[in-house]
């Protein structure tokens, strides 16, 4: 714990806040993830700036009254204070150190800041593997490689949880009598791999990966170097970049018909998009939903003909073709309604339903790194029955492989595998030294 951090209630919020010049607060909360990997960057930052600026904690579950009044409605929330007036905007959730750093050094003088950041050293942490990824496989993968007593270090540009963490609900995990919470489900995986010895950098910037070195460089400043690296950096649903989108995803928008089409028994739902996956996937919504509604851009499906003939067969499914979304908007009985455009004449109309499904397609999370490694025609990751890439030593799990079906139980078990091949190539190599 850094002596340069104070830990004040809300009594002290005037002496220590707004009487003392120059302040950065941070409010946290007990059992909060994203706390705890704030608190990664904000101590070491507190001996970096703590001659200048005062580093104070304040937890929000004992002090909720001075949070509410401050409109302080999370966990982690770090205000910024000048002269007791609040400078700057507020940083809440995954908070990574370059926008910590960039609120600080914007409360100081350009002479002191260099001089500070000339004191930054860099360091190299060396590990036996390093999971870039913190989805079901990467987590997986650390619980197993941890336990293996590897020294095992996840490094993650996000929180915990993937994909997963933004499902509503779970309800086709095995070992789960009920429905869990998706982010619920992370938690308890993100908490069995820290129990078992992984290490976590979470919500960091990733300014530099080199597989065939076997280093990534976190926040600018510390090289990890491993014997074994394991891609689990999954894959990301296309979006199509309409308001509303973001906003009600997980609240009336999904992208995952397997995880969330049995919540919409007997509603109506719009399906949007005419790929394979639209198709396929509106087919399944049917087995749930009273009616499915498809938009589609073109002026035909480009499914494959045998999804294309079982829907136009399905009389619960109905078609909009040459249409696009444009808006999105959660009403608030908690359904959804949908501005589309007809783009042979450019006129708006508005759609209802229960639920929305989204179906552009999905693209694999390997940005800045994917040149040297062998990837199928999609860009997906190629691995053999290990879990192998074509670059010795790495190895890659989960969503961001080549493979047909994408789940949690199949990211799982890409992660078991992957890990318990890196276990045996690390042991075999040092029995041959």
């Amino acid at each position: 714990m850094s002596e340069k951090i104070l830990y004040i209630k809300a009594e002290d919020w005037e002496e220590k806040v707004l009487n003392n010049g120059t302040v950065v607060v941070d409010f946290y909360s007990s059992e909060c993830p994203p706390c705890e990997a704030l608190a990664a960057k904000y101590e070491p930052l507190s001996e970096m700036y703590g001659d200048d600026i005062t580093f104070i904690k304040i937890f929000r579950q004992e002090n909720r009254g001075l949070a509410e009044g401050l409109k302080v409605t999370g966990s982690p929330t770090v205000l910024f204070y000048k002269d007791g007036k609040e400078t700057g905007p507020r940083l809440m959730g995954g908070i990574k150190r370059s926008d910590l750093v960039k609120q600080l050094d914007s409360m100081l003088a350009p002479e002191r800041v260099k001089q500070i950041h000339a004191g930054i050293k860099p360091v190299t942490t060396e590990c036996d593997v390093l999971i870039l990824g913190g989805g079901p496989s990467g987590l997986t993968a650390g619980i197993y490689a941890a336990q293996a007593k590897l020294k095992t270090i996840m490094v993650d540009v996000a929180l915990p949880g993937g994909q997963v963490t933004t499902t509503h609900m779970v309800s086709n995990y095995p070992g789960f009598e009920k429905p869990i919470e998706g982010f619920m489900l992370m938690h308890y995986m993100n908490e069995q791999a820290k129990n078992a010895g992984m290490m976590l950098r979470a919500a960091v910037d990733v300014s530099d990966i080199d597989l065939t070195g076997k280093t990534v460089l976190v926040d600018g400043f510390e090289t990890i170097k491993a014997k074994k690296i394991i891609i689990s950096t999954g894959s990301a649903y296309r979006e199509l970049g309409v308001p509303g989108e973001i906003e009600y995803k997980g609240r009336g928008i999904s992208y995952c018909a397997t995880c969330d089409a049995k919540y919409f028994e007997g509603k109506d739902v719009i399906v949007i998009g005419g790929g394979n996956s639209a198709v396929e996937e509106s087919l399944f919504i049917t087995k749930f939903a009273r009616k499915v509604t498809i938009v589609h851009q073109f002026d035909k499906l480009q499914a494959n003909k045998v999804a294309q003939e079982k829907a136009f067969a399905n009389e619960k499914i109905e078609f909009i073709f040459e249409h696009e979304p444009r808006a999105f908007v959660r009403n608030e009985d908690g359904t959804m309604t949908v501005t589309v455009e007809n783009l042979k004449n450019s006129k708006r109309e508005t759609m209802h339903a229960d639920g929305v499904f989204i179906f552009a397609g999905m693209k694999p999370n390997l940005n800045g790194f994917s040149d040297k490694l062998a990837l199928d025609e999609w860009g997906y990751v190629k691995v053999d029955d290990q879990m192998h890439t074509s670059i010795p030593g790495i190895f890659a799990a989960g969503d961001v492989v080549s493979k047909r079906y994408r789940q949690i139980t199949t990211a799982v078990a890409d992660g078991t595998i992957a890990a318990i091949a890196a276990e045996r190539d690390i042991e075999n190599e040092s029995a041959s030294h």
